[in-house]
Protein backbone atom coordinates (compact mmCIF):
# COMPACT_ATOMS: atom_id res chain seq x y z
CA UNK A 1 0.00 0.00 0.00
CA UNK A 2 1.35 3.57 -0.54
CA UNK A 3 2.14 5.89 1.52
CA UNK A 4 -0.16 8.27 0.91
CA UNK A 5 -2.90 5.21 1.15
CA UNK A 6 -1.60 4.89 4.51
CA UNK A 7 -1.50 8.56 5.54
CA UNK A 8 -5.53 9.01 4.10
CA UNK A 9 -6.58 5.80 6.06
CA UNK A 10 -4.69 7.20 9.35
CA UNK A 11 -2.12 4.39 9.54
CA UNK A 12 0.85 6.73 8.27
CA UNK A 13 2.94 6.60 11.28
CA UNK A 14 4.22 10.37 10.76
CA UNK A 15 0.78 11.42 10.16
CA UNK A 16 0.03 10.16 13.84
CA UNK A 17 2.99 11.41 15.17
CA UNK A 18 1.88 14.65 13.61
CA UNK A 19 -1.60 15.28 14.65
CA UNK A 20 -0.43 14.07 18.40
CA UNK A 21 2.61 16.64 18.72
CA UNK A 22 0.31 19.36 17.34
CA UNK A 23 -2.45 18.21 19.80
CA UNK A 24 0.04 17.95 22.95
CA UNK A 25 1.51 21.64 22.25
CA UNK A 26 -2.07 23.17 22.30
CA UNK A 27 -2.45 21.31 25.48
CA UNK A 28 0.65 22.93 27.17
CA UNK A 29 -1.01 26.03 25.47
CA UNK A 30 -3.47 28.07 27.78
CA UNK A 31 -6.28 27.65 25.57
CA UNK A 32 -5.87 24.06 25.55
CA UNK A 33 -5.19 24.01 29.53
CA UNK A 34 -8.68 25.65 29.48
CA UNK A 35 -10.23 23.55 27.26
CA UNK A 36 -13.23 21.02 29.36
CA UNK A 37 -12.76 18.58 26.51
CA UNK A 38 -8.36 18.46 26.65
CA UNK A 39 -8.60 14.46 27.41
CA UNK A 40 -11.00 13.36 24.74
CA UNK A 41 -9.52 15.69 21.86
CA UNK A 42 -5.78 13.86 23.30
CA UNK A 43 -7.39 10.60 22.30
CA UNK A 44 -8.35 11.50 18.47
CA UNK A 45 -4.76 10.05 16.94
CA UNK A 46 -5.50 7.18 18.86
CA UNK A 47 -9.08 6.86 17.67
CA UNK A 48 -8.13 7.78 14.06
CA UNK A 49 -5.46 4.87 13.97
CA UNK A 50 -7.57 2.92 15.02
CA UNK A 51 -10.15 3.72 12.74
CA UNK A 52 -8.04 3.61 9.77
CA UNK A 53 -6.39 0.24 10.83
CA UNK A 54 -10.40 -1.17 10.92
CA UNK A 55 -11.04 -0.20 7.42
CA UNK A 56 -7.90 -2.40 6.63
CA UNK A 57 -8.73 -5.42 8.64
CA UNK A 58 -10.29 -7.92 6.47
CA UNK A 59 -12.35 -8.96 9.67
CA UNK A 60 -14.82 -6.27 9.70
CA UNK A 61 -17.54 -5.92 7.23
CA UNK A 62 -18.01 -3.78 4.08
CA UNK A 63 -21.11 -2.19 5.79
CA UNK A 64 -18.91 -0.73 8.35
CA UNK A 65 -15.74 0.13 6.27
CA UNK A 66 -18.17 2.55 4.96
CA UNK A 67 -18.86 4.30 8.07
CA UNK A 68 -14.82 4.49 8.60
CA UNK A 69 -13.89 5.82 5.84
CA UNK A 70 -16.90 8.59 6.06
CA UNK A 71 -15.36 9.39 9.57
CA UNK A 72 -12.02 9.25 8.27
CA UNK A 73 -12.63 11.31 5.32
CA UNK A 74 -15.04 14.16 7.76
CA UNK A 75 -11.72 13.79 9.82
CA UNK A 76 -9.00 15.09 7.37
CA UNK A 77 -11.63 17.50 5.50
CA UNK A 78 -10.82 20.84 6.25
CA UNK A 79 -14.53 21.78 6.55
CA UNK A 80 -16.73 19.93 9.15
CA UNK A 81 -19.14 21.38 11.55
CA UNK A 82 -16.04 22.52 14.18
CA UNK A 83 -13.24 23.49 11.62
CA UNK A 84 -10.06 23.04 13.35
CA UNK A 85 -8.89 25.78 11.01
CA UNK A 86 -10.69 28.10 12.00
CA UNK A 87 -11.49 27.68 15.82
CA UNK A 88 -8.24 25.49 16.47
CA UNK A 89 -7.36 22.05 18.19
CA UNK A 90 -10.74 22.29 20.05
CA UNK A 91 -12.52 21.63 16.54
CA UNK A 92 -11.29 18.47 16.86
CA UNK A 93 -13.64 17.66 19.90
CA UNK A 94 -17.14 16.46 16.88
CA UNK A 95 -14.11 14.60 15.36
CA UNK A 96 -13.18 12.73 18.54
CA UNK A 97 -17.25 12.47 19.22
CA UNK A 98 -17.97 10.87 15.71
CA UNK A 99 -14.89 8.76 16.12
CA UNK A 100 -16.21 7.46 19.64
CA UNK A 101 -20.00 6.90 17.59
CA UNK A 102 -18.69 4.79 15.25
CA UNK A 103 -16.15 2.90 17.17
CA UNK A 104 -19.17 2.11 19.51
CA UNK A 105 -21.26 0.55 16.49
CA UNK A 106 -18.92 -1.90 15.94
CA UNK A 107 -17.95 -3.19 19.23
CA UNK A 108 -21.48 -3.63 19.39
CA UNK A 109 -21.53 -5.41 16.02
CA UNK A 110 -18.38 -7.04 15.29
CA UNK A 111 -16.73 -9.19 17.68
CA UNK A 112 -14.60 -6.74 20.23
CA UNK A 113 -11.35 -8.59 19.83
CA UNK A 114 -10.99 -7.59 16.23
CA UNK A 115 -11.35 -3.67 17.43
CA UNK A 116 -9.45 -4.06 20.40
CA UNK A 117 -6.49 -5.77 18.68
CA UNK A 118 -5.62 -2.85 16.96
CA UNK A 119 -6.61 0.15 19.87
CA UNK A 120 -2.97 1.63 20.19
CA UNK A 121 -4.24 4.48 22.89
CA UNK A 122 -4.23 3.92 26.56
CA UNK A 123 -7.01 2.89 28.49
CA UNK A 124 -9.39 0.72 28.14
CA UNK A 125 -11.25 1.44 24.79
CA UNK A 126 -14.83 0.49 25.63
CA UNK A 127 -14.70 2.57 29.10
CA UNK A 128 -13.06 5.80 26.08
CA UNK A 129 -15.99 5.55 24.13
CA UNK A 130 -18.68 5.06 26.06
CA UNK A 131 -17.61 8.25 28.53
CA UNK A 132 -16.96 10.11 24.90
CA UNK A 133 -20.60 9.34 24.24
CA UNK A 134 -22.14 9.79 27.49
CA UNK A 135 -21.03 13.61 27.33
CA UNK A 136 -21.19 14.08 23.40
CA UNK A 137 -24.29 16.15 23.56
CA UNK A 138 -22.41 18.74 26.25
CA UNK A 139 -19.52 18.37 24.10
CA UNK A 140 -21.00 19.56 21.33
CA UNK A 141 -23.83 20.86 21.72
CA UNK A 142 -27.04 18.69 21.26
CA UNK A 143 -28.05 20.52 17.82
CA UNK A 144 -25.08 20.34 15.78
CA UNK A 145 -24.52 16.28 17.48
CA UNK A 146 -28.26 15.77 15.76
CA UNK A 147 -27.26 17.39 12.72
CA UNK A 148 -24.26 15.07 12.47
CA UNK A 149 -25.81 12.08 13.04
CA UNK A 150 -28.55 12.89 10.37
CA UNK A 151 -25.74 13.30 8.10
CA UNK A 152 -23.80 10.60 9.00
CA UNK A 153 -26.77 8.00 8.53
CA UNK A 154 -28.16 10.03 5.84
CA UNK A 155 -31.44 11.51 7.34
Amino acid sequence: MSKVCRKIIMTDSSYYDQLRQKLHVWAASKDGQKSKWLDYILLLPDMAYLLGALLLDPAIPAVHKAKLGMVIAYIISPLDFLPEGVIGPGGYAEDAALSAYVINQLLNNVDNEIVLKHWKGNGDLLKVVRHIIEVTDQMCGSGLWKKMMGMFNGK
